[in-house]
């Protein structure tokens, strides 16, 4: 059973996870099958993968025959991981492991609109249904613009950024990815550091228009509901603002110590529902970096359920941004 691509933090993702007969682990982002790959030929257990992206789906049916049955895979969000689980009538985990942003396959193929290196329809969606990017550029005004670029690439200049991009759609439709990222690098210059200008407004463009950061924050609320006590949970991101919402909830999930200072009085905790299988993140190593550069971002954090009742929540309160998109009817309403 082998991948195209090269999973990442492979190893320290089987350490974490660590598979035993006849468990069940759900892969909630299959993309190429590297992961759920290595779960089923490290014990002889069952695999439940999802995959938003039809693609993925469509391309891991040979792996899913030479599993001989270990392996169901869902075209589902991971968000959605519950409602999967209750499809098939499985109540339980013994583990999570969720893969955040956006694949290999995905980047490097250009008619998918991920990436500024070639020039293709400006798309971004993962899992080919609703608004495009190329409707999110043509629908909101330049202040929304400017909030999306600011919050969710961390671009400084998103208010220049989103002037210029009004002003191009006025000439003509902003339909392909080249044409954005020559806006991009008008308003802000050349590569700086190795950075593409553009680098911030496709980040933020992307995350906009799949709904990233809700997803994961709602992934890890039905994480924490579906998972046995002892199971496991692991997840590998890639930029600050994912790593930012996994690092909160977890650390709001394993606080077992009261709040509260000599100004304002304890407040009661509930019980932790999760305990860190690591002291803080987990990053890749450099002759992991040297192999595969895409992985040099990357940082696992992982923990262990307990007995306590999952608490559900809020994702916004564990820093799922909120945006105010009254401009476009997409998933980041």
């Amino acid at each position: 059973m082998t991948a195209p691509h090269t999973p990442v933090m492979l190893a320290e993702v089987l350490s974490a996870l660590s598979p035993a007969d006849g468990e069940i682990h759900l892969d909630g982002t299959f993309g190429a099958g590297g992961y759920t790959a290595a779960i089923l030929g490290a014990a002889d257990c069952r695999v439940i993968a999802l995959d938003r992206d039809p693609t993925a789906v469509a391309a891991g049916y040979e792996l899913v025959a030479a599993s001989k049955g270990r392996l169901t895979l869902v075209e589902e969000r991971f968000s959605n991981l519950s409602a999967a689980l209750d499809a098939l009538g499985v109540a339980e985990l013994d583990g999570v492991v969720l893969d955040v942003g956006v694949s290999s396959m995905q980047i490097d193929r250009a008619e998918r609109g991920f990436s500024f290196r070639n020039d293709g329809p400006l798309d971004m969606r993962m899992g080919g249904e609703g608004p495009s990017a190329a409707d999110l550029v043509a629908t909101l005004d330049d202040k929304e613009l400017a909030a999306v670029l600011r919050t969710l690439g961390e671009e400084r200049r998103a208010g220049a950024i989103a002037r210029a991009i009004v002003a191009e759609r006025a000439e003509a439709p902003i339909e392909t990815t080249g044409r954005l990222a020559q806006i991009a690098e008008k308003v802000l210059g050349s590569w700086n550091d190795g950075i593409h200008p553009a680098t911030r407004t496709f980040q933020a463009l992307r995350l906009a228009v799949n709904d990233e950061l809700g997803e994961l924050g709602r992934a890890l609320f039905a994480a924490e509901k579906r998972l046995k006590p002892g199971g496991r949970l692991v997840v590998v991101s890639f930029h600050s603002l994912e790593d930012r919402i996994v690092k909160t909830f977890l650390a709001d999930r394993t606080r077992t110590a009261p709040g509260g200072s000599r100004h304002m009085p304890q407040q009661a905790v509930a019980a932790a529902t999760f305990e860190a299988l690591s002291r803080g993140v987990v990053k890749p190593g450099d002759a992991e970096i040297a192999r595969n550069p895409r992985a040099r971002s990357a940082r696992l954090r992982a923990a262990r359920r307990t007995s306590a009742p999952a608490r559900g929540g809020d994702p916004f309160a564990f820093g799922v941004p909120r945006l105010p998109l009254h401009g476009f009817s997409g998933e980041t309403s």
